[in-house]
């Protein structure tokens, strides 16, 4: 079951113009004070690594880039949005360095666009899907399965997605509930989210009854509870590949990616709830 990037594209995270103006100025504060001979240089050596991925990787990636930067590997910046939105901004000429997607397809997408290093190319991590609730909610855990009355469980509330038009947990949530006969109980019913963090944050806040996530947003978050985990079978393995950006590919870039792949980081990813070999 394969997934395909959608033609549109809601979330509308920091534009391009944005992360050129922060660079820019940070750039010229370092030549600012470095010396008259090589000082554009050094600046350029200096200048934060801008690194953008999926939102769904927020926490470990927060912590991987602060421990990066406690190694001496230099300032990184954190763009963190839907892939799909990252990828566009990435077609459109976002200077990041690194791109780290929630799946395969956005990736797909940028490679056969000459967007991104083939070669660096390299699978991260992987995760499951679950359903949650608020957690003050008396809803009971569930078998995730084709007998599931989820309409039922649902009530008058509404049923929190990633948009499935293009952001990856909603495309391979609204597979999963296809393949389990699920979909048109609740099609009219989702709540569609710029991310899969804003799908989070309905069920946290009790704007939605229910919300399909990732095992890892659900892990540390205690303003919701799991109440079933979907069959990994029914959905496109979620695989998160990460890639050096053509021509932003500097050494601080592929520092940044070799330490991604490295143990240090896997064991981070792994304390989120992120699966890895």
């Amino acid at each position: 079951m394969g997934i395909r990037p959608g033609n549109g594209c809601r979330a509308n995270p920091a534009p391009v113009t944005f992360w050129r103006a922060v660079l820019a100025a940070l750039l010229l504060g370092a030549c600012l004070v470095g010396p008259d001979t090589g000082g554009a240089r050094a600046a350029e050596e200096d200048a934060p690594l801008l690194v953008f991925a999926a939102a769904s990787t927020t926490n470990a990636m927060q912590e991987i880039a602060a421990g990066f930067e406690a190694r001496g590997g230099g300032k990184v910046v954190l763009s963190l949005g839907a892939s799909s939105a990252l990828a566009r901004q990435i077609e459109n000429g976002a200077p990041a360095g690194v791109y780290l997607a929630a799946n395969v397809a956005w990736m797909d997408y940028l490679e056969a666009r000459g967007l991104v290093v083939p070669e660096s190319r390299r699978d991260l991590v992987r995760n499951r899907l679950v359903l949650i609730a608020p957690a003050e909610s008396d809803a009971a855990p569930v078998d995730i399965g084709p007998g599931l009355d989820l309409a039922a469980r649902l009530g008058r509330g509404r049923l929190a997605l990633g948009d499935p038009d293009h952001v990856p947990a909603g495309i391979y949530a609204k597979q999963a509930l296809e393949a389990l006969g699920l979909w048109r109980q609740v099609a009219d019913r989702v709540a569609r989210s710029a991310d899969v963090r804003m799908a989070l944050a309905l069920v946290e806040r009790g704007e939605a009854e229910l919300g399909v996530v990732y095992a890892s947003d659900a892990v540390a978050d205690r303003k919701v509870k799991v109440l079933g985990v979907v069959p990994e079978e029914s959905h496109a393995p979620i695989v998160y590949p990460a890639a050096l950006v053509a021509g932003n590919d500097g050494p601080r870039a592929r520092a940044f990616l070799e330490f991604l792949g490295g143990d240090a980081a896997r064991e981070i990813f792994r304390s989120y709830g992120f699966l890895s070999d």
